[in-house]
Formats: C-alpha cells, sequence, structure tokens
C-alpha cells in the first residue's frame, strides 16, 4: 500500500483517478528538424522547427549566478537513451527563449507554455519539450516550449530563476506578446524539474521578482496545469513542501507519475490531496510502472497512457474547441 496514513475518504478520492491502463499513442512525433546552433555539440539530437523564437525579458533576466560557457548539450554517446533515442540535454543557458510552435489543425485558442525538467542543470529539450510541443500542435494548441535559465543547483533557491522565466512569459503571453497567437486558455506542463517549477507558478501569490514594464501587469498565473512526474513538492510522506499554498482559486491541475518513480510518486499524490481538500478540480494518473524521464515516448510502459488521458482531460474542460 502506498498510502498507510491516509483518511479512508483521500484514498476513495484517489482510488477514483489512480490508472494502470496502457494505451499506444504516437502523435507526439516532430513534423520538422532543425540543424543544433554552432555552440551546441556536434553530436547532438535534432529538435522540432519552431515558427518563431522570443526572448522571455526585454533585456537582463533578474540577477543571477549566469554561466560563463556557452550553451551545450551535454548528451554523449554513452548517456542513457529513452525508448532507444538520443535526447538532447542543454546547459549553460543564460538567455531565457520562447519557442513557439504554432497549431498545425484548427486553433483551439488555448496555449500551452512548456517547462522540459532537468533537476534544474540541464534542460531535456526534445524529450521534454518540442516533442511535447509536436504532439500539442496536433490537438489544435499552441505550444511554447521555455527554454529557461539553467544550470541553477547553486544558487539559494534553486528553483528561482526558472520560476521568474514562468512568470515573466506567462505575462507575456497573456499580454498579446506572442505574434499571430491569440489566447483565450493558458496553461502550463511542466516535467520533473520544470513540473516543481511549473506547479509554484501556478500556487504562487505574488510575482517572484520585481515589475520591469507594462507586461508585468498581466496575471502571471496560469489557468491550468500538467504535471509530470513533478519533482520536490514534499517534504515528508504527502505533507507539501511550505512554498505551496493550495487556495480555492488554485487552478485545476492535471498529474502523472509512474509509482516506482526514483523521483517520489507521493510529490504528486500530495499535491493532488491537497488540491482535493480544497476542492479544486484535479486529476491524478499513478501508473504501476514506467520509472522517471519517459516524456512522451511509447517505452511499452503503463506511463504510455498519460498524453491519450491529458488530451481527454483538457478536452473535458473545453480547451481544444476552436
Amino acid at each position: 500500500m502506498l498510502l498507510p496514513h491516509f483518511s479512508s475518504q483521500v484514498l476513495l478520492s484517489l482510488a477514483t483517478v489512480l490508472s494502470v491502463l496502457v494505451f499506444d499513442d504516437s502523435s507526439g512525433r516532430a513534423t520538422a528538424q532543425e540543424k543544433a546552433p554552432d555552440n551546441v555539440a556536434s553530436k547532438t539530437q535534432t529538435a522540432a522547427v519552431a515558427d518563431a523564437v522570443l526572448a522571455v525579458w526585454p533585456d537582463e533576466p533578474p540577477a543571477w549566478n549566469a554561466p560563463t560557457k556557452p550553451e551545450l548539450d551535454t548528451t554523449t554517446d554513452k548517456s542513457n537513451k529513452v525508448a532507444g533515442r538520443r535526447l538532447m540535454r542543454l546547459t549553460n543557458v543564460s538567455e531565457p527563449e520562447l519557442h513557439v510552435f504554432r497549431p498545425t489543425v484548427t486553433s483551439s485558442n488555448t496555449t500551452v507554455l512548456i517547462a522540459p525538467g532537468g533537476g534544474y542543470s540541464i534542460l531535456a529539450w526534445d524529450l521534454e519539450g518540442t516533442e511535447i510541443a509536436a504532439w500539442l500542435q496536433s490537438l489544435g494548441i499552441t505550444a511554447i516550449v521555455l527554454k529557461y535559465r539553467v544550470p541553477t543547483r547553486q544558487e539559494p533557491k534553486n528553483w528561482l530563476p526558472a520560476v521568474q522565466d514562468l512568470q515573466r512569459s506567462i505575462s507575456l503571453i497573456r499580454n498579446n506578446g506572442i505574434p499571430e497567437v491569440t489566447t483565450e486558455s493558458l496553461g502550463v506542463l511542466g516535467f520533473s524539474a520544470g513540473g516543481n517549477a511549473a506547479a509554484r507558478a501556478a500556487t504562487a501569490t505574488a510575482r517572484a521578482y520585481e515589475a520591469k514594464d507594462k507586461v508585468d501587469e498581466s496575471n502571471c498565473v496560469p489557468d491550468f496545469a500538467v504535471l509530470i512526474y513533478p519533482a520536490w513538492l514534499v517534504k515528508q510522506g504527502t505533507t507539501l513542501i511550505e512554498d505551496l499554498k493550495i487556495r480555492p482559486e488554485t487552478p485545476p491541475m492535471f498529474l502523472a507519475h509512474a509509482a516506482n518513480d526514483s523521483v517520489t510518486c507521493l510529490s504528486s499524490v500530495g499535491l493532488f490531496a491537497a488540491l482535493k481538500a480544497k476542492n479544486v478540480p484535479a486529476e491524478l494518473h499513478v501508473f504501476s510502472s514506467g520509472g522517471h524521464g519517459f516524456g512522451g515516448r511509447s517505452t511499452g510502459d503503463p506511463t504510455d497512457a498519460w498524453k491519450p488521458l491529458c488530451r481527454t482531460w483538457i478536452d473535458q474542460h473545453d480547451w481544444l474547441k476552436p
């Protein structure tokens, strides 16, 4: 039993949403390829093409210990693969960017901001970024992959630069700062450390930096959040970290995690329980296996089900309507 200290009422709520189903989904394939920048390792994995790339900040981002070395892909021939394929592990990101992927079918006027994971050290750029964007494109959603600042593991608050980049990006999107993109509903989708940052942004009660311009007058809290194996949301058992404040107005959330994830699934379980306690709409799927870092690739594990389930959840909230 995963949750021996939960009340019977909470366990009943959890039982209605836990999933161990297996789906075969191949809709997350990229539709185009681009060459890696010159400052990225020569044997880099390629990534889906963005329709536009925009800077997150009008000048310099909030103060932080920026890397002095150029951005690069740290993947080598010895690095682990996911679903038999290489992945990009970008580090030394000092200039945050928004990589915009417009819908490939009729637009739903919904935008999703994607935060790849990587332990606040690297960004799993294609696995948890551009490949997810290509999948969302196929649903009629404008997908924007956030290249947030890393590494930040030496910062007093390693999550702070990522949250700042997320909040600024949300305000920028809401302020019609993305050319040819109309947004009625705005969500965040985060993996692992990106899920940690996305959860913090979705539950924040204040901006994590001083406003720079009129863009920062726009709301920086998303309308919904999708968190896939989010990291470090609990401090003991299912008790949420003190930074996460769940309120009745917290946006709806979809959470997916593997029970055998080395980054405990109790992060998702604890957040789900806190959301239910405040009557915030939430859906949780804890799969029997799948480990950590599967992204949106089909691995043959039960975790392959998360994308079809997430699509249904998004559709049920009318975020796919034109």
